[in-house]
């Protein structure tokens, strides 16, 4: 379950139902899901309708919909439904294109999946298994963020979202205030921060970046790795005492 706002998730979560997925999603960041658009990778049922539709949401974007979560939409006058019908494959080569002055820029689609078994440990601890659960999480939604791009995930769900800043230790922060505003919105004792793991589409080119993750909470952390500061990005995760995987791969969405 993804809510979208402006092309950049705001919350994206799994669940064992859709509602589960939806409440976890828009818990990441309620205040930006309004007047979003949700998507859904399963046939939208009554249940997930009638808890979307609770607040101003623009657009529904899943492959089916049953009759009765159909009549439930059908009485929203500015909501829109699209059915998207089977989910293409995320992996099959596909063109980007953008408009430009004067033309049209053609490039391949950032298709790119990682494979587990490539990563690389780079720190002097290991991620859990739970964390390594949400860092290949963080890492899916990552791919979709305006770069710079931070994502931070507990417990199979977004938590805090920064994207598209022109310093990524200015992402790193933003996303840690809004998921402290969403935990003070919900009367949790801390932000869900505390104990995440977090994501970054690109390197961090200093550590800067990295430590303003740290004292958000985050105890593991994603990244292509790649820079000439590496050693002292890995000094201060080290450092931390916390573990910190190299993906060799970026993605970097403008």
């Amino acid at each position: 379950m993804a809510i979208i706002k402006h092309a950049n998730p705001c919350g994206v979560a799994v669940g064992a139902t859709l509602v589960e997925a939806y409440e976890k999603a828009l818990s990441c960041d309620p205040v930006s899901a309004y007047g979003g658009v949700v998507a859904l990778n399963r046939t939208l049922d009554a249940t997930a309708a009638r808890k979307i539709v609770e607040i101003f949401t623009e657009v529904i974007i899943a492959p089916a919909v049953d009759d009765d979560a159909l009549a439930i939409i059908a009485t929203k006058k500015n909501l829109r439904l699209l059915v998207a019908g089977a989910l293409p494959d995320p992996r099959a080569p596909t063109a980007s294109v953008r408009s430009v002055a004067g033309g049209l820029l053609v490039q391949d689609r950032d298709a790119g999946a990682l494979d587990p078994a490539t990563l690389k440990i780079v720190t002097k601890r290991a991620p859990t298994a739970t964390e390594l659960a949400d860092l290949l999480f963080a890492w899916k939604v990552c791919k979709h963020v305006k770069s710079n791009a931070i994502v931070y995930v507990r417990d199979g769900l977004t938590v805090g979202v920064g994207a598209g800043q022109m310093s990524r230790v200015d992402s790193a922060m933003i996303a840690a205030r809004k998921a402290a505003d969403a935990a003070r919105a919900a009367g949790l004792p801390a932000s869900r921060t505390q104990g995440s793991v977090v994501a970054s589409d690109a390197f961090f080119p200093f550590a800067d970046g990295l430590v303003a993750a740290i004292e958000a909470g985050a105890t593991a952390v994603i990244q292509p790795g790649g820079s000439v500061r590496d050693a002292d990005v890995i000094a201060a995760a080290d450092a931390a005492g916390i573990a910190m995987a190299f993906t060799g791969m970026r993605h970097f969405r403008h």
